[in-house]
Parts: structure tokens; sequence; C-alpha cells
């Protein structure tokens, strides 16, 4: 447990005096600071880059995974999530979920959690998350990067930020975390748990890019020809690998088609043994990732079909971390409570990904081999409320749950119904000057309903469109 906290200094400028503070403007971030200001909370956002999006465009991480229930008859992420990507359908940015079905190219030939996923430009998320902050009238502070969390006698008060204008303090009657890596939660003392429990160690990390001059046709072909490899283009890799061609320690290859003909995104290549959370970690893992990322385009253009005239587009700019530090909630969600679809009175967001949990050390993926989640699992707002920490929500993969649970709700799709949860939790309690962990969870619910959020009560399962 941290034990520094911040406390305001009067030599701090303060630049604004607000009901709601969302640090980190990725997913969760996007989603938290729509739902508060929608519920008529003063709002602001804060983000490291110039953009928002956070894995989705600086980390090119894509398609989004699945929206829907485990058979993929109902999509269970909507809200703020289905408005920004049918804004991003009519721009030509991507492609609706429910067209998308799984074993696809778009879905990277995976069936398992792969169904209805959304495939999407990056550049269209900049501009339509954008827009819908200015038209919901959230205070944006781009370019910002989140310094020290300030903790009053009451709590968490704001948040010290540094940008071209100089050091600058946020006040705010609540901030959430949405920075991934319970930054803020962690500067203000909170209880936080990192990686497996039997040697800490978190999942590898994955530097993310994009290569153009593919042929479609003959990678789909491939695909078809050979029915019965244990995962896409896993007979090439295992080919390469008994050659000493093979230098990724991994087993397959994740390759996932674009919007744009003959542009694929890549998930290949693994960085393990890493702690995000760790500068010199970081500088390690942007260094590895990119040597691997020219070791693959070499070994695309050689041994993949379809891929003898690729070029590299861009690779992300930051590698991709799927876990690091997780507050210790009111509840700390567990596998058990996935594989049940355990009920919650709290619930405040329905989800159905599978268990991925890539190996810390291996190359493997689980991915539910060892844990067959429920069709749909609930996901209850306790998570969302550290243990001991007032004034704070979190939301994004470090929310409260176990190293194997964080496995299934660490994606995109459900950052975004987590943070939308916590943007109108963070409002309910400004409107009705409740504490966090106090708020009538009725109200709430019913905030939720009124932005689009499927929750069991207006749950209605039927034939997909």
């Amino acid at each position: 447990m941290n034990t520094e906290t911040y406390r305001y200094s009067a030599d701090v400028p303060v630049v604004a005096d607000i009901d709601v503070l969302v640090v980190g403007g990725g997913p969760a971030g996007i989603a938290a600071a729509l739902a508060s200001a929608r519920a008529g909370a003063r709002t602001a956002l804060v983000e490291r880059y110039g953009f928002l999006g956070g894995n989705a465009t600086a980390g090119l991480v894509g398609p989004f995974m699945t929206s829907f229930n485990g058979d993929s008859s109902e999509q269970l992420i909507k809200g703020v999530f289905d408005e920004l990507v049918s804004r991003m359908v009519e721009i030509g940015g991507a492609i609706h979920p429910r067209y998308v079905d799984a074993g696809t190219s778009y879905a990277g030939f995976f069936q398992k959690g792969h169904g209805q996923v959304t495939p999407f430009d990056p550049e269209a998320v900049k501009l339509v998350a954008a827009e819908m902050m200015e038209e919901a009238g959230v205070k944006l502070f781009l370019h910002s990067f989140f310094m020290e969390t300030i903790v009053g006698d009451g709590g968490v008060e704001g948040a010290i930020i540094l940008n071209k204008s100089g050091t600058q303090a946020i006040r705010a009657k609540v901030t959430i975390d949405c920075s991934a890596d319970a930054d803020v939660a962690f500067r203000a003392g909170a209880k936080t748990e990192q990686g497996r429990v039997s040697d800490g160690l978190t999942q590898p990390m994955t530097m993310f890019f994009r290569i153009a001059g593919v042929e479609d046709e003959k990678v789909e072909q491939y695909i078809l020809d050979h029915p019965d490899e244990i995962s896409p283009f896993s007979d090439i890799v295992e080919a390469a690998r008994k050659a000493g061609k093979w230098t990724i320690n991994k087993d397959q290859i994740g390759l996932y088609k674009t919007v744009q003909p003959g542009v694929w995104r890549v998930n290949t290549t693994r960085i393990s043994g890493k702690d995000g959370t760790k500068v010199e970690d970081l500088v390690h893992a942007e260094l590895e990732g990119r040597r691997q990322v020219f070791f693959l385009m070499n070994f695309f253009r050689a041994n993949v079909p379809g891929f003898a005239n690729a070029s590299l587009v861009d690779t992300a700019s930051q590698v991709g971390v799927r876990e690091t530090r997780r507050v210790v909630g009111e509840y700390m969600l567990t596998a058990e409570d996935l594989i049940t679809g355990k009920p919650f009175d709290d619930v405040v967001a329905l989800y159905s990904y599978p268990i991925d949990l890539h190996s810390p050390t291996g190359g493997s993926v689980e991915f539910d081999e060892n844990f067959h989640t429920a069709n749909v699992y609930q996901l209850p707002y306790r998570i969302l409320v550290p243990v001991e920490t007032e004034g704070l929500l979190v939301a994004g993969r470090c929310v409260s749950a176990t190293h194997e649970a964080h496995a299934a709700i660490r994606v995109m799709p459900c950052a975004f119904a987590l943070g939308q949860a916590a943007g109108a939790a963070a409002a309910t309690a400004v409107k009705t000057s409740s504490r966090l962990r106090d708020i009538e969870i009725g109200i709430l619910q019913e905030e939720l309903i009124r932005q689009d959020v499927v929750l069991p009560q207006n749950l209605n399962l039927g034939a997909r469109d």
C-alpha cells in the first residue's frame, strides 16, 4: 500500500473546481466522462495524449472484442459503446458487431469469444469520441499528465496534472481512476494487488502494428484449406519453430482484417516478465516489441500466403499492457462468479467474454480451456469502489478482480461498460450528496437504463438482427 499522498498546495493554481474528474481517456474514461456529464454533473477528463481512445487508438488494439452474449443472440454492451460504434459506422470508420461472425477474417479466424467483434478505424475513434465529449460539455485536458492525487481529510479531492501550461490542480467532489494502472488510486494510498497469486507475474505485453498490401483472398483461402489447424496459422508457426526460424514466445499468429481493404492488424508480438508500472520495463518492452515487429514483417512476407508484398503501416504509439495493478474493492470478482453467472443486487453491467488468460511465462493462451464462463455474467458496482479510500471510483482493467477474472473483463467493450457505470455512479453521488459506497443502487441502475445500458431488468434475449 502506498502511504505517500499529496495534499494540495496553494502554489499550484486550481484550473477547475468541478463535480467529477476522470483521469484517463481510454474506453473506460470516454464512457465515464460522458455518463457523468449526461447525468448532469460538471465533468472534466484528463488524457496524456492529444486524442482520446487509449488502447483503441494509441495502442492500435482491435477489433473491439464481442459486445454480445455467449451465443451471440443479444447485445450486452450498448450505451456509450454502441453510440460510438454507430457514429463511426456512419462515417465509414467501423462495421457494427451484429454483422461480424466468429471465424471470419475480421475476427482473426478465431471462434471462441470472437463472435460479433467490432472492426474499426482508430482515426474514427479519435474524431467521434472528441465530438461526443464536446456535445456533452465535458471539459477536456488533453496533452496533460496525471502527477499526483490530491487527498484531504475526507478522501480524494482531485488531481495535480502537468501540461504545457505548467502544473495545475483540478479539484473534484468525485475522481474516477481510468488510468488502467490504478495510478490515481495507488497515489491516494488505496490497497492494490498485481499479477497472479503465486508469483505476482502479469500477462505479457504486446506491440500491435498494422500491415498494408495484403492479398486478402489468399489469406482467407489458406484458412479454408487448413480447417484442422489447432489455431490460425499454427502449422506455419510450428514448422518454423522446428526449423529454428520462429523466435516469438507465442504458438499462433493473430491477424485481424480491418475496415480498409488489404490492411490488417497484427496481435502476435509478445513481451513477458515486464512490469507495466515500471518505466525501465516499459522502455525495454517498447524496444523489444518493435524488434519483434520487424522480425514478423520479414517472416510474414516469406511464409504467410497473401503477405509477399505487404508493407508496414505503423506500430502502436505505446506497447499494449494487459495487466498491472488491480484495486482491492468492496467486492473482488472471481472466476467462479463468471462461471456460475452469479447474480448481484448491485449489478451495473452484463458481459460474456471468456477468460482469456495469456500465460505470463509461456506462449499459450488458456482462453477458457480451464474456465467455462456463463452465457451472461454480472458485474457488481462494488468492484469499482476501493475498500477504504473515499471520493474515488475506478473503472477499466484496474477494477477489483482476481488475476483469472480480470483476464475476462479487461477487454475494451467491458471497459466501456464499467466506465459508464462509474460515471453514472459519480454523478448520482454528487446529486444525492452520498458517499460513493452508500449510493442508492436502484437510482444508479435507473440512470444506467436511461442511458441505454443493458441490465437484467431490461435484458431481452432474442434473435440477432
